[in-house]
This record gives structure tokens, C-alpha cells and sequence, in this order.
């Protein structure tokens, strides 16, 4: 039945409210999240249609959500740039904004009818494959939504999904397209190539040290080290803490008792329900009517399964005669939990108006659940209050943290006090450092501060994670500097190096191209490195390096007697010789399905293309106005 209720909200979150905002990086309909205010700071406006404040944050926060959820269970938020993520989400809002004015102008709508259908067909809003309202409203209640936010969020989805669709659905490849883009990419080339080793070059070069000290004086203004901190500092970690913390016989006990006292009350209910919605074509007086009437009907022996089938405003359960499954607390709103839990079995409730309308309620059946032993529960007991002992110390001890290494003027006596080391790092840049701590964000932005690098003084706590606090102290700080001659003089020679010897080595390059023109033969040119000729190479091939693949399906077909040659650089300096000597065209024989599935293949690309097309023509007609 109604399994995990948080878990699946959780999941629906994810899912529905967060997903829509993967693909583009934009949230649609993030103006329904808040009750808006005129704003004279929104952040950007889109032909006079302001994106406010309050949507930037909004639509930025579940961005963060998002990311953190795929960063897995231990990410760290202070890794994530929120000025990034921001800049990110106004442009995707800006994009979004424009697709929905231009619906605007093109009337296009989505109708309510259609928005019940895809609420009502959604999964996760289902109980054994039954839309289940309870469950709607218990997953939209816990991100924060309503109803009619939610559907509003929707409504904006489908009005951009309309537009993307009529482009990307639409788009198509005609038979000569399909035969020219195979041709090309079942073309293959016969090639050979030679490669002129940067290594061997760099032997033959020499540098003398007036040649680095040239360089030095020419280059001496970019050749600066960056500003720098090395930090001391103290870390209270709860695992530390758990180590000497220690269960005893009798408080297992007692914890168990309570999980006893509070686990016998979780009792839970079979119930179904009769819905009367409060709309704007039936205002709350003419529900409350219709609701009485039916209770009325009830009363008189009709039955209240058959009323739900036929008059209940709940189409989820109504097919169902109204039976909602079995509950527990907390999923249903304070004034339908009330009265289910007040009735016996088989009682029908008052109406009972909640934000969906009125209600009558029954209750068909009361379940408890059966009660897991002492055994059972040990381990997980001694976790519990384990969890809880650690967790008082660690406030107590975070409260000490803070006040004592407020007033000390070091770190000596919190650490003395506390009973931590001192732990030092070595010197990082405001990009952060190789260890742990030194790549936390919020570590990197406080020892940059001016209160800890003029000031010197010790930073508040930081909150690496969940388990782990730390105070920072700038130890040593380091002003850039022009590095001294003899700090960089190894790097710059060996840049002289490779530059003296790709020079050379490209100046060897275009000679044997143009040997190769005269009619010179490859081994002759190649002087003695290794020739490499390779039949039929495609696209797809990984024996040859990608530079020299790449560079061979560039090069214009050879026609009678003359040689297409040209060089290429490779990943590591080294200089390739390439000779096209043959272009070999297919013939294009596709059976049916490969003719399907490439054209389905080249119709989304180019609708692709065509939909991407219209948002730059969008936002090129738009008079858009960041602030």
C-alpha cells in the first residue's frame, strides 16, 4: 500500500519537480513557487517580463539539489559554485521565458483535462497502479508545493515541450540526404604516414644559459606565483567522539520500552473517502451542500463504495469506491487524519473540509502492526543512542569550540582545552590545496579573508560535513612574486627546447611534403623513420592516432597525378607526415531497417538543430536586460 511515504516524496522530487530542470538547465514554471511582489532588483527581464529574484533562487536551489543528488550521499555543497549555478539557471530562465512568451503569442494552451491526466497517470503518485490523492498531497507537501503550484509547473513544461517537439518530431532526412551522409560515413581512406619524434629532436638542440636568461627578462612579468596561505588548525570529527562513548544494559532498555510506547500507537487504518472539490465553478457553500446531500443519501442506506464510483471528485480512488488503503500518521493533512482517526470501523465522519474540498470519510479496517523483540532491535538500539550521545557532545563541544578560539588569540589553548592537535597544511592558492581540507570552498574562501590573513585571527567554525567541524588560522601567508631566475630556469630551457625543436621538426615536415609533390616516394622522404601504410581506414579507426585520422579525412581526394600530402601535430609535440593515396567509396546498400533507423537517427539531429535555431532566434529577437 502506501509504502515510505517520505522516501517517495523524496523520489518524486527528484524525479518530477528537479527533473524538469536537467535538460536545460532551466526550471519551468518557477514563477508558481512563490507568491510574487513587484521587485525592482530581478535579475533580468525578457521583452518587459521580469524574472524575479525569488525565481532565480528558487530554480537555483533545486539546481543545487540536483547536482548534490548526483554528486552521491557524501558530497561536499561547499564544492559547488553558486555564483556559477546562478549565472547558469538565468540564462536557462531567460531561455525559458522566451519559449513561453512566444506560446503566448502563438495562443497555444494546455488544458486542465489534460493536466489531470498526466498527474493521474504519473507513477509515483500511484498506490498499486491507482492514482492515490493522498499520496500526491503528502509528496507535494513535503517539497513545499500545492496542488495548483504543481500544476502550474506542469502546465509551463508542456508549453515548452509543445514548441520542442513541433521541431524535433517534425524534422526529417529525404532519401538522397540519407545516401550522402552513409556515403561519407562508410567512406574509407588509404593512407601512409611517418612521424618525426619530438624527443629526437629535443637531443640535438642546445640552449645555452644566455638564451633562459633572455627568455627570463622577456617573460619575467607573467612568471609570478600566486598569492598563497598555509593554515594551522583544529578538527572535532564525531567519529573522534563515538570512540568513547559507551552503551549501557539499561539505557537499552528504556530505549526500548519507548520504541515500545511509541510503536504501539502506530497503529494503522483502512479508509476510503468521498471527495468534493471546492472550485471555481462550485464555490465552498455549494460543495458543503452537495456533501451534506450525499452524507444524507449514506444515512438512508445507500451504499458508500457505490456513491464514492459515482460521485466522488477523486478519479484516483473513485474507480475504487473511494478505498485509499492503509494509512498511517502523517500522510494525510491534519483535519482528514483527525477525523480517521476518531471513527470506529464501518463509521462514516462529518464532512471534512480540507484544501482539496469536503470530505466523507470511512474507516474499513484497523491494522497493527506486530512488534519486533529485544533481539531484534539491539543493534539498532545501541546505534540510536549511540547517534544521540554523540550528537549532544558534539553540539556541546561545537558551542566551546566557538567561544574559546573567539577570544584566544591562537590556537594553543582551544586545542589544549579541547584535547585536539594542531594539524597544519602547506601552502595553497585560492584554487585550493591537495588536501581535504584545503579543497573545501568554505576553508579556502575563509583563509583568503582579510580577518584571518591581516587581522590574524582565527576563523569561525566551519562545517566540513555532517561529522566534521573545523576552526582555521592563517599560518603563513604568501604575497605574489616575481619567481627568481634560478626557481624557473629548468622550466623555461625545456620550453626553449621544445620550441627551437617543433620548429625544427615542422620545418622538416613541410620539406618532405614538398618532396613528396615532386614525386619523391615515402620511404625516400622519410629518412629513416618508420613509413606506415594503412588500407581502408574509416572514421571509426583506433590503430593510427586521432590527429592523423582526422587530418586523412580532411585532405580533398587525390585526382590522377597529383599527391595529396600534409602534417599534423600529435598530442606529444611529435610531427606526422601523411600521404592520402586512395578515397574508397562505397557502395550504399542499406537493408530497411538500417534505412529506418538512420533516417529516425538524422531526423532528430536535424531537429535538433532546427529547434536550437529557433531559441537563438528567439533570444536574438528578444530585448533582454541582465542587471
Amino acid at each position: 500500500m502506501l509504502q515510505s511515504i517520505r522516501d517517495s516524496s523524496q523520489s518524486i522530487v527528484a524525479k518530477v519537480i528537479v527533473g524538469l530542470i536537467i535538460v536545460t538547465f532551466a526550471l519551468f514554471g518557477v514563477e508558481s513557487l512563490v507568491s510574487l511582489t513587484a521587485e525592482s532588483n530581478a535579475p533580468a527581464t525578457v521583452n518587459g517580463e521580469e524574472i524575479t529574484q525569488q525565481e532565480l533562487y528558487q530554480a537555483t536551489e533545486l539546481q543545487r539539489r540536483q547536482l548534490l543528488s548526483q554528486m552521491g550521499e557524501d558530497a561536499d555543497p561547499a564544492l559547488l559554485d553558486d555564483g556559477l549555478i546562478s549565472a547558469m539557471v538565468l540564462d536557462s530562465l531567460i531561455e525559458q521565458k522566451s519559449l513561453l512568451l512566444a506560446a503566448e503569442d502563438k495562443n497555444m494552451i494546455i488544458s486542465d483535462r489534460m493536466i489531470d491526466q498526466m498527474i493521474i497517470n504519473t507513477p509515483d503518485f500511484q498506490v498499486e497502479g491507482q492514482f492515490n490523492r493522498n499520496q500526491f498531497e503528502a509528496a507535494l507537501r513535503n517539497a513545499g508545493f500545492t496542488p495548483l503550484m504543481y500544476r502550474d509547473l506542469l502546465r509551463k513544461e508542456r508549453l515548452v515541450e509543445q514548441q520542442r517537439n513541433a521541431y524535433q518530431l517534425s524534422a526529417f532526412a529525404v532519401p538522397s540526404e540519407l545516401d550522402r551522409i552513409v556515403a561519407l560515413d562508410r567512406q574509407t581512406r588509404d593512407i601512409s604516414y611517418f612521424i618525426l619524434p619530438l624527443a629526437s629532436a629535443e637531443k640535438n638542440i642546445k640552449v645555452s644559459e644566455e638564451d633562459v636568461r633572455a627568455k627570463y627578462e622577456a617573460e619575467k612579468s607573467t612568471l609570478t606565483t600566486l598569492e598563497q596561505v598555509a593554515i594551522e588548525y583544529i578538527l572535532l570529527d564525531k567519529n573522534d567522539l563515538r570512540e568513547n562513548v559507551e552503551v549501557s544494559d539499561a539505557e537499552l532498555k528504556a530505549q526500548y520500552d519507548q520504541f515500545l510506547a511509541s510503536y504501539q500507537a502506530e497503529e494503522q487504518r483502512a479508509v476510503a473517502h468521498i471527495l468534493v472539490e471546492v472550485t471555481a465553478e462550485q464555490d465552498d457553500e455549494a460543495a458543503l451542500k452537495k456533501i451534506q446531500a450525499l452524507q444524507a443519501r449514506i444515512q438512508a442506506g445507500e451504499a458508500f463504495e457505490a456513491l464514492a464510483k459515482s460521485e466522488s471528485d477523486d478519479l484516483g480512488s473513485a474507480a475504487a469506491g473511494g478505498d485509499l488503503g492503509l494509512n498511517g500518521k502523517g500522510v494525510f493533512s491534519a483535519p482528514f487524519e483527525e477525523s480517521m482517526f476518531a471513527l470506529a470501523v464501518n463509521e462514516v465522519s462529518e464532512p471534512v473540509r480540507t484544501e482539496f474540498g469536503y470530505h466523507l470519510i470511512k474507516v474499513t479496517g484497523i491494522s497493527e502492526k506486530e512488534l519486533p523483540d529485544f533481539a531484534e532491535m539491539k543493534y539498532k538500539l545501541t546505534d540510536d543512542i549511540l547517534d544521540q550521545k554523540v550528537e549532544a557532545i558534539y553540539v556541546e563541544r561545537l558551542e566551546l569550540m566557538a567561544d574559546i578560539t573567539f577570544s584566544a588569540g591562537d590556537l594553543i589553548e582551544p586545542a589544549e582545552v579541547m584535547g585536539l592537535a594542531i594539524q597544519e597544511s602547506g601552502p595553497f592558492d585560492r584554487a585550493g590545496g591537495e588536501m581535504d581540507i584545503t579543497r573545501n570552498a568554505k576553508v579556502v574562501a575563509a583563509a583568503f579573508s582579510d580577518d584571518l590573513i591581516k587581522e590574524r585571527i582565527n576563523s569561525t567554525p566551519i562545517e566540513l560535513d555532517k561529522e566534521r567541524t573545523v576552526v582555521v588560522r592563517v599560518k603563513t601567508h604568501f604575497e605574489p612574486r616575481v619567481q627568481a631566475f634560478d626557481e624557473v630556469a629548468a622550466m623555461l630551457k625545456q620550453e626553449l627546447i621544445e620550441q627551437l625543436a617543433g620548429d625544427e621538426l615542422e620545418a622538416k615536415a613541410q620539406q618532405a611534403v614538398s618532396e613528396l609533390i615532386t614525386g619523391k616516394a615515402m620511404t625516400e622522404v622519410a629518412a629513416g623513420a618508420e613509413v606506415v601504410q594503412l588500407s581502408a581506414v574509416s572514421r571509426a579507426s583506433d590503430d593510427l592516432p586521432e590527429s592523423v585520422r582526422s587530418l586523412a579525412f580532411s585532405l580533398a581526394k587525390p585526382e590522377a597525378g597529383r599527391i595529396v600530402a600534409s602534417t599534423t601535430e600529435l598530442d606529444d609535440g611529435s610531427v606526422a607526415v601523411v600521404l592520402l593515396n586512395k578515397v574508397n567509396l562505397p557502395e550504399v546498400a542499406l537493408t530497411d531497417d538500417e534505412k529506418k533507423s538512420m533516417a529516425i537517427f538524422l531526423g532528430t539531429r536535424f531537429g535538433q538543430q532546427e529547434y536550437q535555431s529557433l531559441l537563438t532566434q528567439l533570444k536574438n529577437a528578444a530585448e533582454i536586460e541582465k542587471k
